[in-house]
């Protein structure tokens, strides 16, 4: 049977066109056939829709973005699956046998493949479309009451984890999240899951009580004009998630002696000096994140729990004919946490 299928289109930069579009009629063996329940905008997206571009990686032609998403089975195709079944999905596709696949480090794998980016060539269209077919093994079946809108939040969550996990957190730890986007949020949440006394910095006090709303006890509101400054010497792990240099800095001032820096963001190069002589000071460990490796499947059962209040950081909702201007409200920097893509 033949699917027609409405889908966005990245065309050039800060230009999303929405076509038809027809499915294969022919399913790949190792591929279920899916239809989009929910997805939502990363900073990657944003970065593509920005520049058509990402960290020096140029789209060769128009791609349909999205990488964080849940869905429906239309056609299990032989797997494992019940046809309607919500699932959620891992967009790392990875090669399964290179000595970093063996050793489980996914995240490092020089071949792995990923949806809606240049990093993959040729691309492979991403989730801001009705239908689209992903390997089996990428998929994770959930449990019947989960909540498609909070799936989506899985792979960037999974993300935030790894950040959290590299730095060694634990129950009882001072932590400082440096930037409440919704990675700095995430991050929030997976500090707070394993017991940390989390805290949080912004130029926004929206973004700040969005913080408090899922795990956050405390916020500093950042800026040269503020009274309360964040302590300094003070955390032992700061989590960088906002890609600022300042923000650095500021890591640096803030964790003690002998503490850790993560860094969940990718902070581009400027011309602001980085104070580099505290790392040696203070012996700081400054590590450096990215994707995740076991964490996505703790994702997804944290979020199946129903413990965390996903709601409180959703900004908006619009169907696939809208992305356009579901990335134009993300660019004006007014959304508060994610945005979300959701079938007409």
């Amino acid at each position: 049977m033949t699917i027609s299928y409405t889908k966005s289109l990245l065309t050039s930069a800060k230009t999303i066109e929405v076509v038809e579009a027809e499915m294969p009629e022919t399913i790949e063996k190792d591929h279920v056939r899916l239809r989009l329940a929910t997805a939502s905008i990363c900073g990657t997206d944003m970065h593509y829709f920005r520049h058509f571009a990402n960290s020096g990686f140029y789209l060769d032609y128009p791609v349909t973005l999205g990488h964080e998403a849940s869905a429906y089975v239309v056609d299990a195709n032989g797997h494992s699956f019940e046809n309607d079944q919500l699932v959620a999905i891992n967009p790392v596709i990875e090669c399964g046998s290179c000595p970093k696949c063996q050793s489980g480090d996914i995240n490092m794998c020089a071949t792995k493949r990923f949806p809606g980016s240049a990093t993959t060539k040729p691309h492979i269209d991403g989730f801001f479309r009705e239908y689209f077919d992903f390997p089996a093994r990428c998929l994770r079946a959930v449990t019947p009451d989960a909540n498609p809108e909070h799936l989506t939040f899985a792979e960037p969550l999974a993300c935030a984890m790894h950040s959290v996990n590299r730095a060694e957190v634990k129950a009882g730890d001072k932590v400082l999240v440096t930037g409440m986007g919704p990675m700095g949020l995430l991050a929030t949440i997976a500090a707070y899951a394993l017991g940390a006394e989390v805290h949080a910095t912004d130029l926004n006090a929206e973004a700040l009580e969005a913080a408090k709303a899922v795990g956050a006890s405390k916020g500093y509101l950042s800026g040269p004009d503020v009274d309360v400054k964040v302590p300094e010497n003070h955390y032992d792990v700061v989590i960088e998630a906002s890609g600022s240099p300042h923000a650095y800095n500021q890591a640096l001032a803030s964790v003690r002696k002998q503490g850790t820096i993560s860094i969940l963001s990718l902070i581009q190069p400027t011309s602001v000096p980085i104070n580099l002589h505290l790392n040696t000071l203070k012996e700081v460990r400054s590590i450096g994140s990215i994707l995740f490796t076991n964490e996505y499947d703790q994702a997804v059962k944290l979020i199946e729990s129903g413990s965390v209040n996903f709601d409180a950081i959703i900004a908006g909702r619009y169907p696939i004919s809208q992305v356009q201007e579901a990335c134009e409200f993300m660019n004006s920097g007014k959304a508060v946490g994610k945005v979300l893509v959701q079938r007409d």
